[in-house]
């Protein structure tokens, strides 16, 4: 059965009115994907608003709590989106980094992705639901609530693109891709229809934010393809796909360098 993952970023879901928008996009890909896993960021500024409350009360704030609290955004997006696709007649089920087994070592605030047992999101699935799961968090073996690190919601969705063996992973952006300039400062810019890993590895570490590198990592590992696409237009966008005679060995959650996956 085909499988796809689709990300939603903060500005995707920044209002209540967004999320119909969201779920209608995902209706629409059910029509080609029999199989549809969701991964959402909190919404607009939540976890910039939710980093700042808690500095308020303690300007270094313990690593453990931190990571109890700014989890907080994704779990309200999820929940939404839920109740969204409801709204539109779509049986769909949200789960937490920690329900969809997303297991992590227990560095918090900047975990690492060990392993994921995805049982529930596997169970839901083969009911005909669409599963949401919370961005940028994971749990640990010790049991612990686990943060990914700023960007770590474009992390989840490329492992669970692993772990389900996804045909590909669709990021929804405020942009319509990747450019050879970051195309709000330079609306010229140039926007690439198609790049190689090595390619858009080189553009995120120029500085652009339109993918977190660690998910480029991890894709490329695994040879998971990628589309970096607008939430705001139904075509468009820039494929990033492994080469024709690439082959996967093994499930590979954390990537470090390019030299070591090859």
């Amino acid at each position: 059965m085909k499988t796809l993952i689709m990300k939603f970023g903060g500005a995707s879901l920044a209002d209540p009115e967004q999320f119909g928008k969201v779920a209608s996009l995902i209706l629409d890909r059910l029509k080609v994907y029999s199989r549809i896993v969701i991964v959402v960021s909190a919404m607009g500024k939540m976890t910039d608003e939710l980093i700042a409350l808690a500095k308020k009360v303690h300007p270094s704030p313990p690593k453990r709590e931190y990571d109890m609290m700014v989890t907080v955004g994704e779990r309200i997006s999820m929940a939404l989106l839920a109740m969204a696709l409801s709204n539109q007649g779509c049986e769909a089920v949200s789960f937490t980094g920690s329900q969809s087994g997303i297991i992590t070592c227990n560095n918090h605030s900047d975990a690492k992705i060990l392993e994921i047992r995805p049982r529930r999101i596997l169970e839901n699935l083969e009911l005909g639901k669409v599963v949401i799961v919370a961005g940028f968090q994971g749990v640990s073996k010790e049991g612990e609530i686990t943060t990914l690190g700023r960007g770590g919601s474009d992390t989840s969705a490329v492992a669970l693109g692993v772990a389900l063996d996804a045909d590909r992973v669709e990021f929804f952006k405020d942009v319509d891709g990747i450019f050879e300039a970051d195309p709000k400062a330079i609306p010229a810019a140039k926007q690439f229809s198609s790049l190689d890993y090595d390619q858009a590895l080189t553009i995120v570490r120029g500085g652009a934010k339109v993918l977190h590198e660690r998910s480029l990592l991890l894709a490329q590992a695994n040879g998971i393809p990628l589309h970096i696409r607008s939430f705001l237009k139904e075509e468009g966008g820039t494929y990033i796909n492994p080469s024709p005679d690439w082959k996967r060995h093994k499930k590979i959650f954390e990537a470090q360098d390019p030299a070591s996956i090859r």
